[in-house]
């Protein structure tokens, strides 16, 4: 299979999940993760329908927001804050952001470029110290902090769930939307219409975010790697 036939049978996939979930495929979107790519594979990508590309490192980001302006770019890795800049006038969403000193920045980078700046608050609501991300109890205080940012747009929450065990991923899937749900019933009317997204799912368990709730799901080896067994 190539690039193109993955993706259209990813995107395939994640509709008829959507619907046997009782949601339009329209409501969850699909990000192919191309960092493990060079600009062939998202022009192939593309080839096959893709419009949403997720990368990790600010210099890809860069580089291919620059080769593809067609795409929606969305950053998915740690932020790095002399990296900043770069990030903002290059991505389209922020999926990974949970430091307040970061968003500050990124307020201040989005101003210099008359652009307000769509985030998501990244999550560890596994606890893993692996993994990063603010506390599910410190998450609501840094959401009302950051939506007070002028050019910066709160637009939902991110989590990775444990590897390798789909009870595990239920239950931080389920833990983010019950989460949200319970920040957006705090905020403001104008912050809460548009805290609505819910990045969570990729190549292993994606499956198990999209009946809980996912509105953005983050694929990479499923579409960009011809050895990918599920």
């Amino acid at each position: 299979m190539s690039i193109a036939e993955r993706y259209q049978r990813v995107a395939a996939e994640v509709a008829e999940a959507a619907m046997a979930a009782g949601r339009a495929p329209e409501d969850v979107l699909l990000v192919a993760v191309s960092k493990t790519v060079g600009p062939e594979g998202v022009a192939e990508a593309i080839k096959g329908g893709a419009r949403d590309f997720g990368e990790n490192r600010p210099d890809q980001i860069v580089l291919k927001s620059a080769a593809f302006p067609e795409a929606r770019w969305h950053f998915i890795g740690n932020i790095q804050s002399r990296r900043i800049p770069e990030i903002v006038a290059s991505a389209t969403l922020i999926h990974s952001l949970y430091q307040r000193r970061h968003a500050e920045k990124i307020d201040r980078a989005a101003a210099e470029l008359s652009k307000v700046q769509d985030v998501l608050i990244e999550v560890n609501v596994s606890g893993e110290a692996s993994k990063s991300g603010v506390a599910p109890a410190e998450a609501a205080e840094l959401v009302r902090a950051v939506a007070a940012l002028p050019h910066v747009s709160v637009r939902g929450l991110m989590t990775m769930a444990p590897a390798g065990d789909a009870q595990a991923a239920r239950e931080a899937f389920a833990g983010l939307a019950e989460l949200a749900a319970q920040i957006r019933s705090q905020l403001p009317a104008d912050d809460a219409a548009v805290f609505t997204e819910l990045s969570m799912g990729m190549s292993d368990d994606w499956r198990e975010a999209v009946p809980l709730g996912a509105t953005i799901v983050r694929v990479g080896r499923a579409i960009f790697s011809e050895s990918y067994q599920e």
